[in-house]
């Protein structure tokens, strides 16, 4: 009996169904726009979804339709694999499916099903844009996926349809390929208003021309950068790609050729069809290699709570100074005062969102947009204790050194505020003008606050910080060069580059105990000597996490294996103070923490990256680029570096304070990228295997080129 594959793409706007028979055939294909159920009801429970009342219910049926219009059931289904930004937890509760695969990699093998040699596609659907590359120098696909914007996804096309009240469909037929007509391509809501403008001023095919135009260009801007300086095919799929006119400009403006699949608006669904044909013949032959934590017995998560609890809410009477994540804390503690780091003290409130919605709004009332970075608005928002002085560093963000000086205006310190000048570049006039700086720094904080430096303190401090960095150094080591010894999702939030604690007994004794409890994991798994380094993905992770969520990392390494086995936050890159002259040692300290500096920011990472073995580097990009520890620039330099090493990049847009921005394709970004090196690693999306790889066929479709 014939064997048959079912593919589901669950979209925003469509949904998509393909029937493949074992020799990668298309049997039959479903493709329509989804409406709400006329109940309003998103679930039911229970026999019930099976009468199609609800949205779920809806969607059984029409699964079920659909395969009875190809004359087989359900049962008949040999292996089932869904795709799409709609699936949801519960649509297992009313769909039988066999694996849920990432959109980036159903669409990647519905193009390679047809074009076994494609290099390029693009994909342009209802809620989002993706540009999909195979880089010959790393082996496997790279992606990128567009962010919040509509501007470059179809529902776009939609609006300037329903403006022009105008199916769709009909859009490209009307096109006048011979118009200058512009509108702005900077969001859909600012050219929905140019349309609005001209349509009675143009003719009708000018307008169409215009938009279709301006979609081109926006899908390009939002995702063509994996594109750039590629010459040869790009497979265009998605709803989008019916639209011709979009295409036509999509040519004139890479200067590639256009190619359209005979089945381009069901490609997810296809792709998802012919990756459960290939899960079939793997399945009995996949194992999965994992490590359990046991994190209620880390005695170092309680100490760090416990300090972080006495630094921030102790009683004690000593003068408060605020000081921001780069000012040295040796200086500060040899001074006796309490510490109030202002933007981790933010960060501790981000799991109450409640809070954070409260501070944003008040932040708003004072004037503070959300392009201010959501740290500074929830300053700006909250009720801090009135500092006695305030510290600042004018890099790496002058926007929070902005706001810094603001608040200690709003608190009444204005006087008491002193910002040192950090250079990023570390050379030896840096070097003293920044010792400089910490001396001047010290005068100020003795006149403001009454106090005399005792340098013997300074001293010890220094002293105390190098022991802490020797212990540091020690447990990076053992985590670059043992299989996953602690979560990320954990280990992510010492982040100890950042800490308080520098210059006092507390971070030693904490680094110790950290240390023994890693070397405690390790000689755990070198006695069961189940799993070696080289037996999991190794993830580094760079920059901050969603302070407001553990779900993500959660993801990352528990659903898709994928252990994060270091974190950018915990690498301690500097070389020993000398506590014989500790103001010239903490300036070389500033200068290569590598946060100062983006290009020795990239060195150490680049550097790094053979020792620890990473196959994988994942960038949680706080701001979508505006934030200056993560900007476009760094970025784009990090990138090209690790190409040279042949370490993918994976940069996830987000924020890390106000969970309303985030991209609804996070998810979606982190599946196809470890499903990516999945294949690289393993020779298949779904992991490793416990014997050889099985094989599958391509075959060849007729395929539509522009011209």
């Amino acid at each position: 009996m014939e064997e048959f594959y079912l593919g589901i793409d669950i979209g925003s706007t469509t949904l998509k169904a393909v029937l493949m028979t074992q020799k990668g055939k298309v049997r039959h294909s479903l493709y329509e726009r989804t409406k709400p159920v006329e109940t309003g009801r998103i679930t039911c429970s229970g026999r019930c979804s099976e009468c199609g009342s609800c949205n779920l219910g809806s969607l059984k049926k029409t699964i079920n339709d659909f395969l009875a219009g190809a004359g087989i059931e359900f049962k008949d289904v040999a292996c089932t694999a869904v795709t799409g930004s709609q699936v949801v937890e519960d649509t297992k509760r009313f769909i039988h499916y066999d694996f849920h695969v990432s959109e980036v990699s159903a669409h990647v093998a519905g193009a390679r099903h047809y074009y076994p040699g494609c290099k390029a596609i693009l994909d342009v659907g209802g809620q989002d844009s993706k540009a999909m590359i195979y880089n010959d120098e790393m082996n496997m696909w790279t992606s990128r996926m567009s962010g919040i914007c509509a501007a470059g996804t179809g529902a776009f096309l939609d609006s300037v349809a329903a403006k022009l009240n105008l199916p769709v469909e009909d859009m490209s037929d009307k096109v006048n390929y011979d118009s200058d007509l512009e509108f702005s391509s900077v969001c859909a809501v600012l050219s929905a208003t140019s349309i609005n403008k001209f349509k009675n001023r143009y003719p009708l095919g000018e307008i169409i021309a215009g938009a279709c135009r301006a979609q081109a260009r926006t899908i390009i801007s939002g995702v063509g950068e994996v594109l750039f300086n590629y010459k040869g095919d790009i497979i265009f799929q998605g709803g989008v790609a019916s639209n011709r006119a979009v295409a036509y400009y999509l040519k004139e403006i890479t200067g590639n050729n256009i190619v359209i699949p005979e089945f381009h608006c069901v490609m997810g669904a296809l792709g998802a069809a012919a990756l459960a044909c290939n899960y079939a013949a793997l399945r009995n032959k996949l194992t999965r290699k994992t490590i359990t934590f046991d994190t209620s017995k880390l005695k170092s998560i309680s100490m760090r709570a416990r300090t972080t609890r006495n630094e921030f809410f102790s009683k004690t009477k000593a003068p408060l100074v605020w000081r921001n994540l780069f000012f040295p804390t040796e200086i500060l503690n040899a001074m006796g005062v309490k510490m109030l780091t202002l933007e981790t003290y933010a960060a501790l409130f981000a799991r109450n969102q409640k809070k954070i919605k409260s501070y944003f709004d008040v932040a708003a009332y004072k004037g503070f947009s959300a392009e201010t970075c959501s740290f500074l608005r929830t300053l700006e928002g909250i009720d801090l204790p009135k500092p006695d002085f305030a510290l600042s560093t004018s890099e790496p963000c002058q926007q929070g050194e902005r706001i810094f000086q603001d608040l200690v205006r709003a608190y009444g310190s204005g006087d008491n505020f002193y910002s040192l000048h950090t250079p990023v570049s570390n050379s030896a006039n840096a070097i003293e003008t920044i010792a400089a700086g910490l001396e001047h720094s010290v005068s100020l904080l003795e006149k403001g606050l009454g106090m005399k430096m005792d340098m013997g303190r300074l001293s010890e401090a220094c002293d105390y910080s190098n022991q802490a960095h020797i212990i540091a150094n020690k447990c990076t080591d053992l985590r670059f060069t043992s299989p996953p010894l602690i979560r990320g999702s954990v280990a992510v939030y010492f982040s100890i580059v950042f800490s308080q604690l520098w210059g006092k007994k507390e971070m030693i004794e904490m680094q110790q105990q950290f240390y023994n409890e890693l070397l405690d994991k390790r000689n755990e798994l070198e006695a069961e000597g189940r799993i070696g380094i080289d037996d999991t993905h190794r993830i580094l992770w760079l920059h901050l996490p969603p302070f407001y969520d553990t779900k993500l990392l959660d993801f990352i390494e528990t659903t898709c294996n994928a252990p994060i086995v270091f974190e950018e936050v915990n690498f301690a890159g500097w070389e020993n103070l000398n506590p014989d002259d500790p103001y010239r040692s903490l300036a070389k300290k500033l200068l290569t923490v590598g946060f100062l500096d983006p290009n020795l920011r990239v060195k150490y990472i680049k550097e790094n990256a053979g020792k620890a073995k990473f196959n994988g580097c994942i960038m949680y990009n706080h701001g979508f680029g505006r934030c200056s520890l993560a900007d476009s620039c760094l970025v784009k330099h990090l990138r090209e570096e690790l190409m040279k090493i042949h370490l993918p990049l994976l940069l996830l847009d987000g924020d890390c304070m106000d969970p309303t921005i985030d991209p609804c394709s996070t998810y979606t970004k982190v599946s196809s990228y470890i499903e990516s090196l999945n294949e690289h690693k393993y020779g298949n999306i779904f992991g490793p295997l416990d014997s050889s790889k099985a094989s599958s066929k391509k075959t060849s479709r007729k395929k539509v080129e522009i011209n």
